[in-house]
């Protein structure tokens, strides 16, 4: 998907976003370059640090005082206790993260400014080489400067989410730019979860903009091919975050077996099929997400014959292995969990959670074997998460770290945003005595 060309320079920022695209304004107030902000919003003193850093979150025990009004998703320059502009964020008092920046210093977060956005963030995807596929992540969040706003490209396709109260003022705006520099044939809104509901919003799930998109879209990820739900599947439709390690396992995987847990649509099973895996077993309770993957196994042209596909618990299947013989386990396991820590309060019991499921998965190895695990859960750090796999090892075990890995490029993480960093793994090899 190529980049359409920029705004006309006669064209104002408040302009209308592009026919067709008026009812995305219904409801929605997007700003004039003469109304800049709702409120100021001023620190107390010592508790700058933070924003002066390039964090974009202000929690509500910084703030000295705020003038003006004080609503949902206004927008507000943020000062310091001595007057200094700090930035331009949207305010929300429902949190404990009241303000979200969207800016550095003083500017109107109107239409222009959001295209801009959009545009810098496609012109990082093209220099990262992520549009040569055509799935990426077009928008990160906090990672692109648009707090709340995610949205990953479908081959024509674009899945947006608006995820908290200002970047739901910013909707029509943020809708227009994606439409007016990525120029898909549809958008689809999936706005919903815990995270709209905590900032008082409700949910929404909906095609936005052009053709209704098909049940399954077909994408492109190096030589691999994949089917994408993008009306019902997990996420956006699909772990956009794993390339990096699709292709990693696929290298690992000549003429090995390979057990693949929490598969969803199978993309790590078709990259070690592709990568020449002997046999790839594929563990998933969805039976539609199964399916999918069987059918994008065959798109793919791979042997039936090389995979299995078993619609159950992961632990179901683990458990067993660890009392099993040696040619009855595998050489290369994959644990892609769904988070296990969605809350703060919950990272103690997450910790135990991935400590237990690694340690069934690491006795599921031959020796000499490897696996490739993570967390997605952003309160379970990358030190913590290598302890819990680290202390899950049996006493005659010896782990060697042979990779850290992570999201790709197109999921950029400010420096200043360590948060920002949700998907952590390892790649680790199993060595006895």
């Amino acid at each position: 998907m190529r980049a359409r060309s920029a705004r006309p320079s006669g064209a104002s920022a408040g302009s209308e976003p592009p026919r067709g695209f008026a009812a995305w304004s219904e409801g929605t107030r997007v700003p004039s370059e003469n109304e800049l902000f709702d409120a100021t919003v001023k620190l107390k003193p010592g508790k700058d640090g933070p924003a002066r850093a390039g964090h974009p979150w202000i929690f509500s025990g910084a703030i000295a005082e705020i003038d003006g009004e004080s609503r949902p998703g206004g927008f507000c320059r943020v000062l310091s206790s001595a007057g200094q502009v700090l930035g331009t964020g949207t305010y929300n008092p429902r949190g404990s993260i009241a303000v979200r920046l969207f800016a550095r210093d003083e500017v109107a977060l109107d239409t222009s400014f959001v295209r801009r956005r959009v545009a810098d963030a496609f012109a990082l995807r093209e220099s990262a080489g992520a549009t040569r596929n055509t799935v990426y992540r077009l928008l990160h969040g906090e990672g692109d400067w648009l707090p709340g706003v995610v949205a990953d490209v479908y081959d024509r396709c674009v899945v947006v989410q608006i995820l908290n109260a200002g970047a739901e003022r910013l909707r029509a705006a943020i809708l227009a730019a994606i439409h007016e520099v990525v120029d898909p044939t549809s958008i689809v809104e999936r706005s919903a979860g815990g995270a709209r509901r905590e900032e008082g919003l409700p949910d929404r799930h909906e095609t936005v903009a052009g053709a209704e998109p098909p049940e399954r879209i077909e994408v492109r990820e190096g030589e691999a091919r994949y089917l994408v739900d993008v009306r019902g599947g997990q996420k956006t439709g699909f772990y956009v975050d794993q390339r990096d390690n699709r292709a990693l396992v696929g290298r690992l995987a000549r003429e090995l077996e390979v057990l693949n847990c929490f598969a969803y649509t199978g993309g790590f099973a078709i990259a070690a099929g592709l990568g020449g895996a002997r046999r790839v077993v594929s563990v998933e309770t969805s039976g539609p997400a199964l399916q999918i993957a069987r059918d994008a196994w065959a798109l793919n042209g791979l042997d039936g014959a090389r995979a299995e596909w078993l619609a159950r618990d992961v632990f179901d299947v683990l458990t067993p292995l660890a009392d099993a013989p040696e040619e009855k386990r595998f050489d290369l396991v994959v644990l892609d969990p769904p988070p296990f820590a969605r809350h703060r309060a919950d990272r103690d019991r997450a910790v135990r959670a991935y400590r237990d499921l690694n340690r069934r998965a690491l006795r599921a190895l031959r020796p000499g074997g490897l696996l490739a695990t993570f967390t997605c859960s952003a309160h379970v750090s990358r030190d913590l998460f290598l302890h819990a796999v680290a202390t899950s090892a049996q006493p005659q075990m010896r782990l060697q770290v042979l990779a850290q890995l992570g999201a790709p490029a197109d999921h950029p993480v400010l420096a200043a945003h360590p948060e920002g960093e949700y998907l952590s793994g390892f790649l680790v090899r199993v060595a006895q005595g």
